[in-house]
């Protein structure tokens, strides 16, 4: 009895110190591991980054603006002609836009209103897209088939194409009509993508034996399958969401966006001042064009870093 007494107690001591290891080294839950994979991503840092600093500029637009971005200034007007238009001048650091007002102001409050856009075209497609795909993957059945079928057929248009589509079924081309027609577009997408994460939750463990246990099918739906789906989908949001920034100021580049030529909006400001005036100067279009890029740019790197570090066959 004393061996096998002092083999138990010896694996005793080894579980409790397997059991202190794990709590000295913070846990090894996934979000938790994800998240230290991140920090020392150089993908998801320069990511980060660039939001971070696109968040701050459109957020403290009015603090970091140094000018009202429609004010018309006489020292910029005076020297606006067919064929000139000012540079960088003393308070002006870019100089001025085709009606004299100070173009760096309009830069730094074009970001609020691509943030504006972007936020609440991809919020938008991805409720109406999460209410598709939870209901399809939910229910099944002809349901199923009928909205997956709906979804195939916008999938099957470019999503530009659709969206100027829809822009053009307009009576008149408001901003709003943009962010519809943008969020409309990324609808399919989210639902697809929750509809099969969910149809995968359906033969999981935790499902079956809440079934088992006699768990009524919509709290299985709302407490079970859906928290444990929409991991995927927030993932796929960052990506959509410079997806969204792309597809507004190419809508406003071909003139389909907000008419109002005082709102400062990148996509806008690159479609009818940079393109009109590209031999005059050509900063018109480049800075407008580098900043989307840039911010494109960085919303895909946090998300495809974020997509690999929820990814389980990455864990170490």
């Amino acid at each position: 009895m004393s061996g096998i007494e002092a083999l138990a107690d010896h694996k005793r001591r080894r579980i409790e110190e397997l059991i202190a290891r794990t709590a000295d080294a913070g846990g090894v839950s996934l979000v938790r591991d994800a998240g230290r994979r991140l920090l020392r991503n150089p993908t998801a840092i320069v990511g980060g980054t660039i939001i971070v600093l696109f968040l701050i500029v459109a957020i403290f637009a009015p603090l970091v603006a140094p000018h009202d971005p429609v004010q018309r200034f006489p020292e910029l007007i005076k020297d606006l002609t067919v064929d000139t238009i000012p540079g960088a001048t003393a308070g002006h650091p870019l100089g001025s836009d085709p009606l004299g007002r100070d173009f760096a102001s309009r830069m730094i409050f074009g970001a609020r209103q691509t943030l504006f856009v972007g936020v609440l075209a991809t919020l938008i497609g991805l409720l109406l897209g999460v209410l598709l795909g939870a209901v399809a993957g939910a229910v099944g059945g002809w349901i199923d088939v009928l909205i997956m079928r709906f979804t195939d057929v916008m999938l099957a248009l470019p999503s530009l194409l659709l969206a100027i589509t829809l822009v053009a079924l307009a009576s008149r081309s408001t901003q709003w009509t943009v962010i519809i027609a943008v969020a409309v577009v990324n609808v399919p997408i989210f639902a697809r993508l929750l509809r099969g994460s969910m149809l995968a939750q359906r033969g999981s463990d935790h499902v079956l034996a809440a079934r088992a246990l006699g768990v009524k099918p919509r709290n299985i739906v709302l407490r079970h399958m859906l928290p444990n789906s929409l991991t995927a989908v927030i993932v796929q949001a960052t990506l959509t969401f410079a997806v969204a920034i792309l597809d507004a100021a190419a809508l406003s580049f071909l003139g389909l966006g907000d008419p109002d030529i005082n709102r400062a909006e990148w996509g806008l400001m690159l479609g009818v001042d940079g393109v009109r005036y590209f031999e005059v100067r050509p900063e018109l279009a480049y800075f407008p064009a580098l900043a989307i890029i840039v911010v494109a740019l960085g919303f895909t790197l946090l998300g495809e870093a974020i997509r690999e570090a929820l990814d389980p066959k990455n864990r170490r």
